[in-house]
């Protein structure tokens, strides 16, 4: 069972939302600024569901979809049949296979009796097209590796290396039959977006999206008491409240930035005054003049 996600806690709302997306079998969207807990949500469904490590796929700028489903070292194999002393003899370069691994997306449509978690972390960063070539697929729940397909006409079963989950084993493979990799059962996919721009119509139609709401004092509570128990989250109301205030000013605070200083502040790590100042500005800084 995957580790992450032991101790958060989610919104009701969210509970929500995860099943209207597990039920309907469509992207949980989750919309927030960074630290909201958005990427925590989907190691907590992954342990909550017993569904293996989550594979996760970050976007930047430069990502393309065949990132998520698959890569091709190209250059590696022709450095290695470069190295070949005999063009005429049988090379293990040969073996087209051999240079292909799954991406995160690929690995998740792979047939399996149990669905896989699926984190699509940062969407929002991405190339414009990327949310509705991504939708294309998951639609289909199929796609095809054309480097596989001219092998034997597209019959030939080979085994590839596939992308390993967050805290998981790396190393795993499976095999994909006539190039063509179909899921037998709809991955989990949890898609994070910090808002900062606009995502296409079409794509925010075909998931469910959810909006991060803003903790309150209570919620807070509890997630402190999820981390460390009902003693430290009681010392710790002096923090939480500085933590609301401070957001409420306009500040950008993760919530993960909280419970480090919960960490630092409280039980037998209490400081005096002037260096509590001096942790709380190295701990809470505004997130958004960093």
């Amino acid at each position: 069972r995957p580790t992450a996600g032991r101790t958060y806690v989610p919104a009701p709302e969210a509970v929500r939302a995860v099943n209207v997306a597990l039920h309907l079998r469509r992207p949980l969207l989750l919309e927030g600024p960074p630290g909201s807990g958005k990427s925590a949500l989907a190691d907590a469904v992954a342990r909550e569901l017993d569904l293996g490590p989550v594979l996760v796929w970050p976007i930047n700028s430069r990502t393309t979809l065949r990132d998520g489903l698959y890569s091709y070292d190209a250059v590696g194999r022709l450095n290695d049949l470069g190295w070949r002393t005999d063009p005429a003899a049988p090379s293990a370069a040969d073996r087209v296979e051999k240079y292909l691994t799954l991406g995160p997306l690929g690995t998740a449509l792979l047939p399996a009796a149990r669905p896989r978690v699926l984190l699509i972390d940062e969407i929002d960063k991405g190339d414009g097209d990327l949310p509705n070539d991504l939708l294309h697929v998951l639609e289909n729940g199929w796609f095809t590796i054309p480097e596989l397909e001219r092998i034997a006409d597209g019959r030939e079963t080979v085994t590839v290396r596939v992308a390993g989950g967050k805290d998981g084993p790396t190393g795993a493979t499976a095999d994909v039959t006539g190039g063509v990799v179909r899921a037998s059962t709809f991955p989990v996919v949890v898609i994070t977006s910090n808002a900062e721009r606009d995502l296409p119509p079409a794509f925010r139609r075909r998931c469910v999206p959810h909006a991060m709401a803003d903790p309150t004092e209570d919620r807070l509570a509890e997630i402190v008491v999820a981390h460390f128990d009902e003693d430290v989250a009681g010392a710790a109301g002096g923090l939480i409240r500085e933590y609301l205030a401070r957001v409420e000013g306009g500040e950008q605070l993760a919530i993960d930035q909280l419970l480090n200083a919960v960490f630092l502040l409280t039980g037998e790590r209490a400081v005096p005054d002037e260096e509590r100042e001096q942790i709380l500005a190295a701990v809470l800084h505004n997130l958004e003049s960093s």
